[in-house]
């Protein structure tokens, strides 16, 4: 009786975990850059019910032979394993604004994997550690320096904080940034081919690579295909329609094993207030 309850308690939390995924994707449908979380739900291993019982071998001292009689599998519930950015493309608004930037991924999916390498800006956080980010609304502050919205340091392709004289700058489809006619900084753009796994979200939209590493430059990387595309930002890639049909499902399923739970709770206080009395 009380493995039913474990069961139809695993299946509730591993559903509200769900909603709240969700409703984090919903509440950034609107996110610059925002990559939507998708979750891996798995279930324990399942056990083998057998009835255990005796028989009675015909002998003067009557003795008993223990038997076993399978009855069937048990699930022992369900949960979350893990969760995921899904790094696909955003669609690209136009803003007209110098300082907005935007990364378009222009590279084949791996066969072998499945999945599309990224490109992302290359950035210096208040620690002064390197991360990522394809939030690309980026402003000068006081001193002339490329910042990110939250006052991170947008570095270059060296690593170093980008200088620049005003807000009056271009920046070429190959990252190169130029002031009038002259090349004052190139972009640092990192690329990963399989972000899913190299890369962990660290907040502000920003990502820190597995185990505090560096991705490699997108400019040394061989067959990687992006361009930056000046005065656009990358919205979010959340597709709320079909966020908003999983969030119903995930409240229904949710609903599923409260009402389980409620059935063995019935069953059990009838077993100990009525059955206990006999």
């Amino acid at each position: 009786m009380l493995r039913g309850f474990y069961t139809a308690a695993s299946g509730m939390l591993t559903q509200q975990r769900r909603t709240e995924l969700l409703t984090n994707n919903m509440s950034n449908a609107n996110t610059t850059g925002y990559k939507a979380d998708q979750m891996s739900v798995r279930s324990f291993p399942e056990m083998l019910i057998s009835n255990i019982g005796g028989k009675t071998v015909p002998t003067e001292n009557k003795l008993s032979m223990p038997s076993l009689s399978p009855v069937g599998g048990l699930s022992t519930g369900a949960y979350v394993q893990e969760a995921n950015p899904l790094f696909t493309q955003g669609t690209l608004e136009e803003t007209q604004l110098n300082t907005d930037i935007s990364l378009v991924d222009e590279n084949p999916i791996n066969e072998e994997t499945g999945r599309q390498g990224s490109v992302f800006f290359t950035v210096q956080d208040g620690d002064g550690a390197i991360r990522y980010t394809r939030n690309g609304s980026f402003t000068l502050d006081g001193q002339g320096y490329l910042t990110t919205p939250s006052g991170h340091y947008v570095l270059n392709e060296n690593n170093e904080k980008i200088k620049l004289d005003s807000d009056q700058f271009t920046v070429a489809e190959n990252g190169v940034i130029l002031e009038g006619n002259v090349q004052t900084a190139r972009m640092g753009i990192g690329y990963s081919d399989d972000p899913s796994l190299q890369l962990m979200k660290d907040g502000e939209g920003l990502y820190k690579a597995v185990n505090d590493g560096d991705l490699p430059s997108a400019y040394a990387a061989a067959n990687v295909g992006f361009s930056t595309k000046q005065g656009f930002l990358e919205g979010s890639n959340v597709d709320q329609s079909r966020t908003m049909t999983e969030m119903m499902s995930a409240y229904r399923s949710f609903e599923a094993s409260q009402k389980v739970l409620q059935a063995y709770d019935k069953s059990l206080d009838k077993t100990v207030n009525e059955v206990g009395r006999l």
